[in-house]
Parts: C-alpha cells; sequence; structure tokens
C-alpha cells in the first residue's frame, strides 16, 4: 500500500502529464516565436537550463512564473492549456494524489465543462445588453423546438 501511495506522489511531483504539457506548450510558442532558451530565460531572469526543465514538465512552473511566460510569449494564460488530452487532464495532480481516474464529476455538471465557460465568457463580450438578450431568447427557442420532438 506504501509503495502505491508513493508511485502515485511520484506522479504528482515528477513529470506530471500535465506539466509535460504545459511545457511543449512554451517550447511551441517559443520556437514560433524565435526565441532561444537563453532569451526567454533572460527576460525571464532565470537560467536557460531553468527554460529548459519547464519544457520539460521536469519542473513545475508556478503560476506567477506562467503568467510572466504568457506576458513574454504574448498568449493567454489558457493558451497553455489548450489542446489538453482527456488522459492528460485526468492526470491532474490532485486526481493523481486522491487516485481518482475518472472526471465523472466535472462531465456530469455542465457548469463545469469548459464548453460551458467559453460559452457564457463570450456572451458577455457583447456589449449591448438588448443583443445579449436576442441571443437568449433564441437559443431559449431553438433548445425548446429540439427538446418538444
Amino acid at each position: 500500500m506504501a509503495d502505491e501511495k508513493q508511485d502515485r506522489n511520484f506522479g504528482v511531483t515528477n513529470n506530471n502529464a500535465v506539466d509535460i504539457h504545459v511545457g511543449k506548450r512554451i517550447r511551441l510558442r517559443r520556437t514560433l516565436l524565435g526565441l532561444s532558451q537563453e532569451q526567454l530565460g533572460a527576460a525571464l531572469n532565470i537560467t536557460f537550463q531553468q527554460v529548459q526543465k519547464y519544457e520539460r514538465g521536469a519542473n513545475r512552473v508556478s503560476a506567477s512564473r506562467l503568467w510572466d511566460i504568457s506576458q513574454i510569449i504574448d498568449v493567454p494564460i489558457g493558451y497553455f492549456f489548450e489542446d489538453m488530452s482527456d488522459d492528460t487532464m485526468r492526470s491532474s495532480p490532485r486526481r493523481v494524489s486522491t487516485g481518482e481516474e475518472h472526471m465523472a464529476d466535472d462531465a456530469k455538471d455542465p457548469m463545469a465543462r469548459r464548453e460551458t465557460l467559453e460559452l457564457v465568457r463570450t456572451y458577455y463580450s457583447i456589449a449591448e445588453p438588448h443583443v445579449r438578450r436576442r441571443i437568449s431568447d433564441m437559443v431559449k427557442a431553438i433548445a425548446t423546438t429540439i427538446n418538444e420532438k
């Protein structure tokens, strides 16, 4: 039992799939911009070796450091989490440490889904309240029509 817990903790703190994904996204954008690891490191006031560790997922990127990286490589913070596979999402440190293997709770709650959050965020990005109201009415009408069938 202790070995099993130790194995799970290794996945939480070392080379976690989420950290590896974030690192790959950092490397992809840095490369697309033509920045070297040295240049990104200099902008962050860290060594290029630390950038290498972030990009490999060997070291976890803190929230404040991730924010700085997003500003330097000119991407929104969500960029680092785009295109994440379901398996990677299930490998979050919280899920690994508790032994959870499925995202059933998130999938059951529509308010916890990324799709819902993106829809709400986009909806409120519409500045005109009357336009938002018309869109809301339209979506309700479509849902009513579809659900009646």
